[in-house]
Formats: C-alpha cells, sequence, structure tokens
C-alpha cells in the first residue's frame, strides 16, 4: 500500500476536482446544469450528489484499488462493499462528495466535500473542500491540520492569547436547517450569546478553524447525522488543536456498522470543551426530567 502522504496527495487532488465538478453545477456551467432535486428520506439529492460521487470512487478505486480498501460514500452506502463489515478491508473512506445539499439548492455558498480514510474506526487522513471560498482543508493524525488554495498551502493552528473568552462571549455555529425542538431547547438554555448560522459540517468546522465562530453542536433527533458528515471535518479541527467529542467526552466512532452518529456531539476551538459538554448534557437531564 502506497504510504500515507501520498495518499493524501491523491485524495487532495480529488478533492479539488470535486469541487470543480459542484462549481460547474453551482454557476451554471455544466453540460447539463439542471440539477433535477429528488428527495430521498426527506433530504434532498441532485444530480451534482450522484455526479462528484462517482468521480470520487473512480478516481480512489482507480489510484488505489479495492484490495487495501472499502468505500463508504452518502450516495452509494447500501451497496454490499459498504454494508459488509466482517469481510471489508481494515481501511476505509467515507465521503460526502456533497454536504449541504439544501444550500447548495439554495445557493447560499455553504457547502463542502468531506473524503476521509478511517482506520480501527478512527479518522486517519481528511480532506474538505469548501468551493465557493476556492479553500480545501486536510490534515493526517498526528500531521497536522493546512489549509490549500490555488496557490499553495499553510498550516493552520488555532491558537489563543492567554485572555481566552468567557464562555458567554463564545460564537455558536448553527445550522439553517436540521434543527429539533430540544436541540432549540439546548441552544437556548446554554449560556452562549453569540450564534452564526452556517450550512454544512464541513463549513460550520472552516469556520471555527478561521477563529470566526467557537462552537458547534449536533443533537440527534428522529434521526442523526451520518459518518460522512462528521469523519473528515473531525480529523481537521482536532489536528488544528480543536477538540471534537460526544457530550460524556468519548471519541467519535465510524465504521461500527451503524452510520449514524447517534446522541450530543460537541465540536470546539478547546475554549471550555469540557464545561460545555458538562452543562449540555445538564440541561438535556433537565429537559427529559420536566418531560417526565
Amino acid at each position: 500500500m502506497k504510504d500515507l502522504q501520498e495518499i493524501l496527495a491523491i485524495a487532495r487532488a480529488i478533492g479539488w476536482g470535486a469541487a470543480d465538478i459542484l462549481q460547474s453545477y453551482y454557476h451554471g456551467t455544466a453540460t447539463d446544469p439542471n440539477l433535477d432535486v429528488q428527495y430521498k428520506q426527506n433530504e434532498p439529492v441532485t444530480v451534482a450528489d450522484v455526479a462528484v460521487s462517482q468521480y470520487i470512487l473512480q478516481k480512489l478505486q482507480a489510484a488505489l484499488g479495492n484490495e487495501d480498501f472499502a468505500y463508504i460514500s452518502e450516495e452509494t452506502y447500501k451497496s454490499k462493499i459498504d454494508t459488509d463489515t466482517d469481510s471489508a478491508p481494515d481501511w476505509v473512506w467515507i465521503i460526502d462528495p456533497l454536504d449541504g445539499t439544501r444550500d447548495f439548492i439554495d445557493k447560499t455558498g455553504d457547502y463542502a466535500v468531506h473524503i476521509a480514510l478511517v482506520k480501527a474506526h478512527r479518522p486517519v487522513l481528511a480532506v474538505v473542500a469548501v468551493p465557493e471560498k476556492a479553500k480545501l482543508y486536510y490534515a493526517t493524525q498526528g500531521g497536522g491540520t493546512f489549509v490549500e488554495t490555488r496557490n499553495g498551502a499553510v498550516p493552520l493552528k488555532l491558537l489563543f492569547s492567554n485572555n481566552t473568552k468567557q464562555i458567554e462571549d463564545l460564537t455558536l455555529v448553527v445550522s439553517r436547517s436540521h434543527r429539533n425542538q430540544r436541540l432549540d431547547y439546548l441552544l437556548q438554555n446554554l449560556p452562549l450569546r453569540h450564534q452564526k448560522a452556517v450550512g454544512s459540517v464541513g463549513c460550520k468546522i472552516a469556520t471555527i478553524l478561521e477563529q470566526q465562530a467557537d462552537i458547534y453542536i449536533s443533537l440527534s433527533g428522529k434521526s442523526a447525522p451520518k459518518d460522512w458528515d462528521m469523519a473528515a471535518p473531525e480529523l481537521i479541527l482536532t489536528e488544528a488543536g480543536g477538540q471534537f467529542t460526544h457530550f460524556n467526552g468519548n471519541p467519535l466512532q465510524y465504521n461500527t456498522g451503524d452510520i449514524n452518529q447517534w446522541g450530543g456531539l460537541l465540536a470546539s476551538n478547546s475554549q471550555h470543551h469540557h464545561i460545555l459538554c458538562q452543562e449540555a448534557a445538564k440541561i438535556l437531564e433537565q429537559l427529559a426530567n420536566a418531560a417526565n
């Protein structure tokens, strides 16, 4: 198998290629720019999602093959290779070809490409491309996070002065959609005064990396975010010095046979992470007690 840096170079090139395809649909320059929006389990799917999924899978498989790697993409995860975890290789690509499809359709600019390589249920390599920002974030386990433009890449590290913000001064990045009553109750009762609406998990985490926000919270309801929503954004945040955990502090696990990421998840630039996790869990417990 190729070494991780060779694989990273392949994934970065594919990330840029995927970004170019998405932009051609987004800006109407594709050969057939009709998005043909359909709905799968109440979530929109466009021809851009499918085209980019096919592109990423074809490019990865052509470069790396199927012997050492399995592949899970949002658009193909029900296929046999994705569900047969007993015989699947230890290394698994987890891909979201278009994270933020609603924002893509609504033309907010908040959409991203997620490509993660997972080993032993944890991400070891990640690429998050944000086409409308012309940026690609990438990380390897223990190798740090970088942000790349068409002109080159620079390391990205979350740095804080000695005067860290008070909890109430932190900015929470929230979804425009994907809200439920429990999440709204939690956000209303946390001691955070500032909110910033951003689509796509990848774009939300990029907002934290760019120090335009501090906290992101995900809370499953009837449904939950999926492996491909979280795997790549998690690694680019944690390798830059942030944290991304369940409310109880446990790390996220991927390729477990259940693609759903249930429960409460909190991503942060590390400021007050543990305290906010405890506070979130306490607020939800109070809500549950009140309901009973």
